[in-house]
């Protein structure tokens, strides 16, 4: 079967292995957006170290879970969000304003929220965790 999203496939994986109470994932293949996406979430201490493996074709990533991860997804298709617009999303996706993080594509890299409103700019909505 052919793989739609390797992000949605990725975070689904290591959304089922939290669940599960497992203290390690791996995740294949890998993307520039993925391990960006995981940057996100290991500076916000949702999950712990992760390693790059190159077996010469798409690479795979074993990432360390901390058990902080209630959830994880992505937003499909990548809507489109204005600067003034962060705040509906933080609302329609995130349990509260005090925790959470959406996941950010803007010109300036791929960023949170919280970072992008810092910047003062909009982008594209990847995913979100809490």
């Amino acid at each position: 079967m052919v793989r739609m999203s390797v992000l949605a496939d990725c975070l689904k994986t290591i959304s089922n292995a939290e669940k599960r109470g497992k203290r390690q994932v791996l995740i294949r293949p890998s993307s520039k957006v993925i391990v960006k996406f995981l940057l996100c979430m290991q500076q916000h201490g949702y999950i712990g170290e992760f390693e790059i493996i190159d077996d010469h074709r798409a690479n795979k990533i074993v990432i360390e879970l901390t058990g902080r991860l209630n959830k994880c997804g992505v937003i499909s298709p990548r809507f489109d969000v204005a600067y003034d617009e962060i705040e509906k999303w933080i609302v329609n996706l995130l349990p509260s304003r005090q925790f959470g993080h959406i996941i950010l594509s803007t010109t300036y890299g791929i960023m949170t929220h919280e970072e992008a409103r810092r910047k003062k700019t909009g982008g594209k909505v990847l995913g979100f965790f809490y």
